[in-house]
């Protein structure tokens, strides 16, 4: 989700949306909601309210400081596990039903920095979410195509999906894996389309061009909610996986 458009799209329509598909959980990545880099405490307090269940976040954790005592003492908002610092990477709440789902949050390796890679640490951390949850959803905030698919594979038949997020184009491979997970390297951008994955244009291409520092502000134009619907048996298993992407006036 980026920027005010984005974080509009949300508060105007998550609650009504989440009824019109009959979603009991949502799970909304906050990595760009303060005007594209990081979240604030008072924006992920507007988030859980406009209907997120979980915010997970991504490699501009620490971009906000007014966050770091939300992720010490809201266990609904959580960054990448495989990051040091406040906070985890793990959390367990209730779908609307009062099915428990755990929710992890991971960051790749391939072009960005993390402190442990995320293939040391998955397979523990699937193992304890496993133990409180039957639902558990990865959001692997990751750079390379490959990372995502790679690790959707590895954990085909052990969760119930892995999320791909962070580059701002939904990609065209929602699915559902011999095994049960359901998978997609990125669910999309919720925000301003009429951009450069969410920036306005000209300013990104001038940086560009020029290679000179510009500073990047939200673009407005061509907001829409993305993202992927997944729907799972009571064992936690994906029967379906498929990506959703609704304008907003």
């Amino acid at each position: 989700m980026f920027g005010p458009p984005g974080r509009r799209a949300i508060e105007a329509r998550l609650t009504g949306l989440k009824d019109e598909l009959g979603a009991g959980f949502c799970i909304v990545n906050g990595e760009n909601a303060a005007d594209g880099t990081g979240l604030t405490a008072k924006l992920a307090e507007k988030l859980l309210a406009s209907g997120a269940d979980v915010i997970t976040l991504g490699n501009h954790v620490w971009r906000q400081r007014d966050l770091v005592p939300v992720l010490a003492q809201n266990a609904r908002v959580i960054r990448p596990a495989n990051l040091r610092g406040p906070g985890t990477g793990l959390a367990v709440a209730e779908a609307a039903d009062g099915t428990p789902v755990a929710v992890i949050n991971l960051q790749g390796a391939l072009f960005l920095d993390v402190a442990v890679h995320p293939f040391v640490v998955v397979d523990d951390l699937v193992e304890e979410a496993g133990s409180r949850a039957k639902v558990v959803i990865i959001d692997f905030h990751a750079e390379a195509t490959s990372e995502k698919v790679a690790l959707a594979r590895h954990l085909d038949g052990r969760v119930t999906a892995v999320i791909g997020t962070h580059t701002h184009v939904q990609t065209n491979d929602a699915r559902v894996q011999p095994g049960g997970t359901a998978a997609i390297t990125d669910a999309g951008m919720t925000g301003p389309h009429d951009s450069v994955i969410g920036v306005r244009a000209d300013l990104a291409i001038e940086r560009m061009r020029t290679g000179m520092p510009v500073r990047f502000h939200p673009a407005e134009g061509g907001v829409r909610i993305e993202g992927v619907l997944v729907e799972c048996d009571e064992e936690g298993r994906a029967t379906r996986c498929e990506a959703l992407r609704i304008p907003i006036e």
